[in-house]
């Protein structure tokens, strides 16, 4: 059922016809936040005024909940529509993370007028985690961690607890830190609540804990939190001080985030700011307009190669009956390859040292391919176009598809080296070059076996 669906949300659109706000406020109590953003994000820029109504007849903190799930096209224009009061108050119940991210997408004036509505504390903290770079883990933490000193006893501990618990992120875990505020270890929920009031927290706590620093790229925040399966990644500073945490949920959100632009990157689409539904034909029309250029400019070489096989093709006209379908082979053979070096590369799996090892067992396995499809295409050559044209098929397609699989397989290593992205190594892309590389093998092949004979 879509979130969307009338009947799921049907009273909520009856009280907010009515346009009271106890009415609507007693509506949204059976509904999720995640569930209530979804509804407003997906209003119409003229029922922009409803979505702002509903949010406005609820609490601050419950504002701030459901504001924290909208996406940043829709924020940006609820920050014009709410008073700057309003607005702060909002910002001051979000999350540390999500207000950060929510000032970034504002412009100049808006962050300038919501910094300056801020309180102290909320200003500081503020100005900090907007400082790190996008796409880094001090970009993505959040600073409302659970942190408790080295020396405590556990009583101590679950009284500081009891007392900044609501202000937390999370608090299954605490961390503990040294006068310095540098990491030292961690201590669970569990443990703090099943041990004696007396003992002592350091020895209790967990050390050797998987940690990063705050200009670790995202993507191995998420990667490393995956792998030790973390409820939280601590992030640390260059002088060792805890600073803030990553919590699984928004590595979720990056996974997510980055395998959509990978899957972009492979059909060369460029990156998108908003969602489809909510980008503009124009942008649409910039993030693939480029590559489908490139690659139009690139297939000109296919035709390059056709032009100087003329003679041979009118000679033995029955070649071209094979053409299509040998490069479309060698394009998906390669395709295969280096959607699997790629995906790969991304998890982990395999490193830029591995390109040896795996280059050989590829080479193998394209072997092994490309005889099973010569001998399934060299029936319908002696069919089509009898023996001659059969063995120039059936040669063809054994050394396109290990060519097409060679480039497939190399490509994302290649670009890798070079510091580029290796989802860059896309399927038109490879396609393309299987294309011209599949022409120019099929009619070499062909004329130095026709002319042989």
């Amino acid at each position: 059922m879509s979130f969307l669906d009338s009947e799921f949300f049907q009273p909520l659109y009856e009280a907010l016809e009515t346009g009271q706000p106890d009415e609507i406020r007693a509506a949204v109590s059976s509904f999720n936040a995640a569930d209530l953003a979804d509804f407003i994000e997906h209003t119409s820029d003229e029922e922009n005024e409803t979505g702002l109504s509903l949010l406005q007849s609820l609490p601050v903190d419950q504002q701030a909940k459901i504001f924290g799930y909208i996406g940043p096209e829709k924020q940006r224009i609820f920050a014009r529509l709410i008073p700057n009061r309003e607005l702060a108050g909002i910002a001051t119940n979000m999350s540390a993370d999500e207000r950060a991210d929510f000032f970034n997408i504002l412009d100049e004036n808006q962050q300038h007028a919501l910094f300056q509505s801020l309180a102290s504390r909320e200003r500081e903290d503020l100005r900090r985690l907007a400082s790190f770079e996008e796409g880094t883990a001090g970009a993505l933490m959040t600073s409302d961690y659970a942190v408790v000193s080295s020396g405590m006893t556990v009583a101590s501990a679950l009284a500081l607890l009891r007392n900044t618990a609501p202000d937390k992120e999370t608090i299954y875990q605490a961390y503990v830190v040294d006068n310095d505020h540098r990491l030292i270890g961690v201590i669970s929920l569990r443990n703090l609540i099943t041990s004696a009031p007396g003992a002592m927290v350091d020895s209790l706590m967990a050390t050797g804990l998987v940690s990063t620093h705050t200009h670790t790229e995202q993507e191995e925040v998420a990667r490393l939190i995956s792998r030790y399966d973390l409820l939280a990644l601590p992030i640390i500073d260059d002088d060792n001080r805890l600073v803030g945490i990553v919590t699984y949920d928004d590595a979720m959100d990056v996974a997510e985030a980055e395998a959509t632009e990978d899957m972009h990157k492979g059909a060369t689409v460029g990156r998108l700011e908003t969602g489809l539904k909510t980008a503009s034909p124009f942008s649409l029309y910039r993030s693939r307009v480029q590559w489908l250029v490139i690659l139009v400019f690139a297939n000109i070489f296919t035709g390059a190669s056709i032009d100087h096989f003329q003679n041979t093709i009118s000679s033995h006209i029955a070649l071209l009956f094979f053409m299509p379908l040998l490069i479309a082979s060698g394009g998906n053979a390669g395709a295969q390859s280096a959607t699997l070096m790629v995906r790969g590369l991304a998890t982990g799996d395999v490193t830029a040292r591995d390109w040896g090892m795996l280059l050989g067992k590829d080479l193998l396995v394209a072997t092994g391919l490309g005889l099973t499809m010569a001998a399934a295409v060299s029936v319908v050559g002696l069919y089509k176009a009898g023996p001659q044209i059969a063995t120039v098929v059936a040669i063809s397609m054994i050394v396109v598809v290990l060519i097409g699989s060679t480039i497939g397989m190399l490509l994302p290593f290649l670009l890798d080296k070079l510091k580029f992205d290796p989802a860059t190594a896309s399927m038109p892309l490879i396609t393309t070059i299987a294309d011209v590389s599949g022409v120019l093998i099929y009619f070499t092949i062909a004329s130095m076996v026709l002319d042989l004979s």
